[in-house]
Formats: C-alpha cells, sequence, structure tokens
C-alpha cells in the first residue's frame, strides 16, 4: 500500500513546512517550477528558509515572490542573475540573502547523491577557482578534484505531468530537469501535477520518480505541463 497522501489540496499539503526548513525547488527558470506550491507556501508563512534552486527566482512570480516576501535566509543555487533575476540582485546586494554559488553539474549530482545514500564525492569542477576555497581536495588520477557533500531537504516542491492513484510519477519534456533527484533528496516530497490516472494508468517503463519517494500529491486544476 502507498503512503502517498493523495489528494490534497495546496495550502494543506504545505502546511507543516517548518521556519527554518531546507526547501529543495524545482525547475530550470520557469520550465518545471511548481508555481502553485510556492504560492501556498507563500500563504503558510515559514520562514527563514534555505532554498536549493537551479535559479534564484524569474520576475516576480513563484520563487521570487517568496525571496521577495523575505522568507528565504539563504539560496543554493547555480544561477542567481539572469535578466528577470531583480528581486534576487536586489536583496544580494543589500546584504539580505545569502548565497552559496553552486555549479549546476555539481548540484545535480550533490541532490543525487542525498538521494542515493552516498556520504560524499570528488569532482574536478571548480578546481583553481573561489568556489574552492576551504574545500579538501585531492589527486585523481593526476588530476585534481575537491570533496563535495550530498544537500539534503527537509521539504522538496516538484512539479511533474502526471501521477497515478499511488503517486507514481512522470514528467513533460524538458519540465523534468531537478525534479527527480530533488524528490529522491528530501524527507518530504510534494507533487503537483496537471492530471490524474488510475494506479495502473502508466506504464511501469514511463515511470520516472517512483511512489516511494513521493509524500502528498496536489492535483492543479488547469495547470500547464
Amino acid at each position: 500500500m502507498s503512503r502517498t497522501q493523495f489528494p490534497v489540496d495546496a495550502d494543506a499539503a504545505v502546511a507543516d513546512v517548518a521556519d527554518g526548513s531546507t526547501v529543495l525547488v524545482g525547475g530550470f527558470g520557469a520550465a518545471g517550477q511548481p508555481v502553485e506550491l510556492i504560492d501556498a507556501l507563500l500563504r503558510q508563512g515559514a520562514k527563514d528558509l534555505t532554498v536549493v534552486s537551479n535559479n534564484a527566482g524569474n520576475g516576480d512570480l513563484g520563487l521570487a515572490a517568496l525571496l521577495g516576501a523575505g522568507r528565504v535566509r539563504k539560496i543554493v543555487c547555480s544561477f542567481p542573475r539572469q535578466s528577470d533575476s531583480w528581486v534576487f540582485d536586489e536583496l544580494y546586494r543589500a546584504g539580505r540573502i545569502e548565497l552559496e554559488l553552486v555549479p549546476q553539474g555539481n548540484l545535480a549530482e550533490r541532490l543525487r547523491a542525498a538521494g542515493a545514500g552516498i556520504g560524499a564525492f570528488y569532482c574536478p569542477t571548480a578546481v583553481g577557482t573561489p568556489l574552492a576555497e576551504g574545500k579538501e581536495t585531492r589527486v585523481i588520477d593526476g588530476r585534481e578534484h575537491l570533496l563535495e557533500f550530498p544537500i539534503h531537504g527537509d521539504v522538496a516542491l516538484v512539479k511533474a505531468h502526471v501521477a497515478d492513484g499511488v503517486g507514481n510519477l512522470v514528467y513533460r519534456k524538458t519540465a523534468r530537469n531537478f525534479g527527480p533527484v530533488m524528490a529522491a533528496a528530501a524527507r518530504t516530497t510534494i507533487v503537483q501535477v496537471s492530471e490524474v490516472v488510475a494506479t495502473g494508468g502508466l506504464d511501469p517503463e514511463n515511470v520516472v520518480t517512483p511512489a516511494i519517494y513521493v509524500d502528498r500529491v496536489v492535483k492543479i486544476e488547469g495547470g500547464a505541463a
């Protein structure tokens, strides 16, 4: 029997997110960003959050709105600045948010390591840059590597395309991005989907995130994939 709570509404799904939580937020820019779950977290009121995401918000909506409300203490991401990241930019310049910059491949692998139970790993990315400061190094096959540690989340907010009745997930094209690794790396994974099918209605060969990683499913009426 699945442990997934399904279905729940967005506000109920995020009701127990605590102050100071580390929240993994899926998405690559706007693609696959769980905007409705982020909006629910904004209404819920949790503060002093550490957010792990590929970007630091776009425009004034979704993750940018959470940042703009002063609810995020620290962001861990790969692309903190782009043409529409004015909310983060203003906060960072004012010293009102902390940034941990992580190369994109390292971000994905650190999340994957958390889900796989890997204690740490060595990677050559960022050797010789300011991002290497304070990190343990090791020469492997004649090349210097940095020791990197997993990123565990208290909560993951993920957007998928379709869920079945027990919480198995499939994604739509590039909206998949960080969803699968974040779902596995968090203690509690909350997923929004645009469609729900009966248990057994998904081809097992197409399931990307098994239900064992999913705690709560929210169906967003009319939500885009």
